[in-house]
């Protein structure tokens, strides 16, 4: 499997993804924003898209796809809570479904919280592809967790995190939805000075292009983001100057993290 990213240069800096099978060519549309751009990558790349995925409703997520439905008479996947909010859905998609195009499989995890219907795509280590790969949408960015802002619930964001993500093996490669990691590795040392991992990138990406940012994994997110490292005493005695009756549930520094960050 094959993933071609494509950062959008918009104000709310998404990525696109073409998901593609090596051996067919055949391609998964993955929350595509720019539809003529969508087209022209899989034009350039000789590869027919086959299918239409959203990772969840928001209009940066699927506005480009009816271009793409249009050009290729791809069907559009999305979770089933999301029918209703995204034209032309044609598959409601659950916890534990298996999406095959070509060799490829992936996981439907779902993964509710930055809104009510949202899930994510793992593709599992398998004979063809040795290092699993996490297409997490907005639930999971470099450095930090998705906001629920917008008919989201960070009660139910956190329970993703502990019952989903948390679970996911160290060498998992993490493709989010947006690149915000500059800005969130200065939220990170924010709450975490000490933080020698969180310091080191910030340095290695200071300079690169939102193009070029480098795909981490899941091993290497547990190291520097705070929303992945809830019981560190750093975070927590931190949090302690903003939020005096922080409670001890790692629930409590989870919702504590978003409430700095909505607001960072």
């Amino acid at each position: 499997m094959r993933v071609v990213r494509r950062y959008m240069h918009n104000a709310l800096r998404n990525y696109n993804y073409l998901l593609v099978c090596e051996e067919t060519q055949q391609a998964i549309a993955l929350d595509p924003l720019d539809g003529e751009q969508m087209l022209a990558v899989a034009e350039a790349e000789g590869l027919t898209i086959k299918l239409i995925i959203n990772t969840h409703e928001h209009h940066d997520h699927i506005a480009g796809n009816p271009v793409v439905q249009a050009a290729t008479n791809a069907p559009i996947w999305a979770h089933e809570s999301a029918q209703g909010r995204i034209p032309n859905q044609e598959r409601g998609l659950v916890a534990g479904d298996w999406v095959t195009v070509g060799t490829m499989q992936l996981r439907v995890l779902y993964t509710p919280g930055h809104t009510p219907g949202h899930l994510c795509l793992l593709a599992e280590s398998s004979a063809y592809d040795a290092t699993p790969l996490l297409f997490s949408g907005d639930t999971l960015f470099n450095a930090c967790a998705g906001n629920c802002k917008n008919g989201g619930n960070v009660d139910t964001l956190y329970e993703t995190f502990v019952s989903q993500l948390q679970r996911l093996p160290d060498d998992t490669r993490l493709y989010p939805g947006h690149d915000y990691m500059k800005t969130n590795l200065a939220f990170a040392l924010d709450r975490e000075p000490n933080n020698d991992m969180a310091r080191y990138w910030q340095d290695q990406v200071s300079a690169i292009e939102p193009d070029h940012m480098p795909i981490m994994t899941l091993g290497q997110e547990r190291q520097y983001n705070p929303f992945l490292r809830l019981h560190e005493p750093a975070i927590r005695s931190q949090l302690v100057s903003h939020f005096p009756h922080l409670g001890q549930h790692d629930r409590d520094v989870f919702k504590a993290l978003r409430a700095l960050r909505d607001h960072w």
